[in-house]
């Protein structure tokens, strides 16, 4: 949703254009994102703010998928520890995870603003210790109205860097993501498209599972970067509101 639907606070052009072509033309969609730091229920609340009605069952937030994930890796009650926004935190309690600073079995990472050195030494010694890597995602930035800053990724790069561990990463461009995405659709990978504004994780996982992949270059991805022509999408728009422009044969 970031760099696709809007960048910081600002929606950007076509929002309620693509949303209405969608209802039009009937088709099943997800909003799928890497950000984990809001709930579902709170990005229904802001895309509501734009006048958008979206049921928080159809956002799927990586925190969601990274919960999901280790509720079949561990059960209920499982120690883990956070580094994340409230996202993450609910996603978690929801399956039952609680949180420690000492037992952790998981260090599961998610995008956080609030990132401080002592999370970083904590999350570091208790993988020294053993405990498993987990990161939401891979983004090494966000997209903001003024520019990129750090993302997840960066902050999984820090932890890396201090314990030798790479981490599991779940969300895009992570098959497990789109599974789960795809089976909230009820589609097959080759009936389904991947819309996004990064081709390192929107559009590679997605190719790599068999969907289409449409780019937009609104967000992460500027016109004229040597990447779209090293990646070349199935389709490349300026923003959402060409895409339904385009689909709407105008």
């Amino acid at each position: 949703m970031d760099g696709v639907l809007w960048l910081g606070d600002s929606p950007l052009a076509g929002l309620k254009e693509f949303f209405a072509r969608l209802e039009d033309a009937r088709v099943a969609w997800v909003l799928a994102t890497n950000n984990s730091s809001r709930t579902p229920e709170q990005y229904a609340a802001k895309l509501a703010g734009y006048g958008i009605a979206v049921d928080p069952g159809r956002i799927l937030t990586s925190a969601r998928v990274a919960a999901a994930y280790l509720a079949g890796q561990a059960p209920a009650g499982t120690p883990v520890y956070l580094i994340g926004g409230e996202g993450l935190r609910l996603a978690l309690a929801e399956h039952g995870f609680v949180f420690s600073e000492t037992e952790a079995r998981f260090v599961v990472v998610g995008w956080d603003r609030e990132l401080t050195w002592k999370k970083l030494a904590r999350a570091s010694l208790l993988i020294h210790s053993g405990a498993r890597f987990i990161g939401t995602n891979p983004d090494l930035s966000y997209p903001t109205a003024e520019g990129p800053v750090p993302g997840c990724g960066a902050q999984l790069k820090a932890i890396e860097a201090a314990t030798g561990t790479p981490p599991l990463v779940l969300g895009k461009p992570g098959g497990e993501m789109y599974r789960q995405a795809l089976e909230l659709l009820g589609t097959a990978p080759a009936e389904t498209a991947m819309l996004g504004d990064r081709i390192d994780t929107d559009l590679a996982g997605a190719e790599k599972m068999g969907m289409k992949t449409i780019l937009v270059l609104s967000g992460t991805t500027p016109p004229g970067s040597p990447a779209i022509a090293d990646f070349s999408p199935d389709l490349i728009c300026s923003d959402i509101g060409e895409l339904a422009r385009l689909w709407g044969g105008s």
